[in-house]
């Protein structure tokens, strides 16, 4: 059974699986084909692939039309999509409910097609959740990037010349990108703040060493996946009007509010951009869904009166051999769960609690119940 591994789009820094986790997969019993120049962006040359057991191939159309499995980051092209064999199997990143159009591609060519943002949050799926091994990662390149553009250092010094005060930094949402954004800021020093509409995750911030913002919005709680519930216009009036005076006082803000499946909440207004003090960073995660920040512009950096807003739509790829480390952990993982190596097929048990989760269309039909119900 062929597995094929192509190439990112040129604006992508990372790549798929690193060399390592290719040799596993190598070793289960699967005939591996990389993309020539796979991993190229963060120096890793095909040699390395070759040692670990993959074959090296140039003609794209061909093998995507032949593979049993196609693993990627992003979501593939129209086009590819048209070129892979009925009952091929499709596994990456797929931003299912914003891309119906996609979706009807992948029924139409009757391809199996596997969503890694959508991999259940259950203990037996933790070692294929890309969603939170990106997010982690997004979450301490965005404290790097603030750090690189506020003109202040972090920490607190004792000096000849005086004492210097540490920068404040706010946190807004505290999940897995949250949770690194606290720790990476703590870690440099920073004075920390963190808010988020889940009173449960008080003590995780206080574990940290930061602050937990207290904000009366009302009833709030979180999904059975463990998001955040989507508050009503009335509790994110009340929450702008609770950050207002913390982001005037910080130095620094990061937010990473995102509700699943549909566009980021609009949390941070223009009016309290203009309430901060000249020189400050905001750092918008949530960009690439629309934005936690009025005026943030996704692949971006905004002024707005002396305030630097910025929008960098993939983080994860500041960091891009790691990423790619962990993505391609996440990959491997994934084929090894459902690998039957006395078949030598990857099995596909749409009752499955993983699969049933993530996958997405399957022998020309769209199976995944989050879908069918949007």
């Amino acid at each position: 059974m062929d597995i094929f591994f192509p190439k990112e789009p040129t604006q992508e820094s990372r790549a798929t699986i690193l060399p390592e986790s290719l040799k596993k997969i190598v070793d289960s019993g699967l005939d591996v084909l990389v993309e020539k120049g796979l991993a190229s962006n963060i120096n890793i040359s095909d040699n390395l692939y070759i040692e670990a057991g993959a074959r090296l191939v140039e003609d794209i159309a061909k093998t995507l039309a032949s593979a049993d499995i196609i693993c990627r980051l992003n979501k593939p092209t129209l086009d590819q999509i048209s070129l892979m064999k009925e009952g091929a199997i499709h596994i990456s990143f797929l931003d299912p409910f914003n891309e119906s159009e996609l979706v009807e591609a992948f029924v139409n060519a009757r391809v199996t097609s596997i969503s890694m943002e959508l991999v259940p949050r259950i203990t037996r799926a933790q070692k294929m959740d890309a969603l939170s091994s990106q997010a982690n990662l997004g979450g301490y390149a965005a404290v790097i990037e603030a750090s690189r553009s506020l003109a202040k250092a972090f920490p607190m010094m004792m000096t000849a010349a005086g004492t210097i005060s540490p920068s404040r930094v706010f946190v807004v949402g505290v999940g897995v990108a949250g949770l690194q954004a606290i720790a990476t800021a703590k870690r440099l020093g920073a004075r920390v703040d963190a808010f988020d509409t889940r009173p449960v995750v008080e003590e995780q911030v206080q574990s940290l060493g930061a602050k937990f913002v207290k904000i009366d919005i009302g009833e709030t709680g979180q999904t059975d996946q463990g998001y955040a519930k989507e508050l009503t216009s009335d509790q994110i009036k009340k929450q702008q009007e609770g950050m207002k005076k913390i982001c005037s006082q910080s130095d620094v803000v990061i937010t990473t509010a995102q509700v699943f499946g549909r566009p980021a909440p609009k949390i941070i207004t223009k009016e309290m951009v203009s309430a901060m003090k000249p020189g400050s960073v905001i750092v918008d995660m949530a960009v690439s869904t629309g934005g936690n920040v009025e005026g943030s512009i996704s692949d971006s950096i905004q002024d707005v009166k002396g305030v630097k807003i910025i929008g960098m739509s993939n983080l994860p790829g500041e960091v891009a051999y790691h990423a790619s480390q962990v993505y391609g952990t996440n990959i491997y993982n994934m084929i090894e769960e459902f690998w039957n190596p006395e078949t030598k097929s990857f099995s596909i048990d749409t009752s499955d609690e993983i699969l049933s989760g993530c996958l997405v269309t399957h022998e020309g039909h769209v199976v995944n119940k989050l879908l069918k119900g949007s």
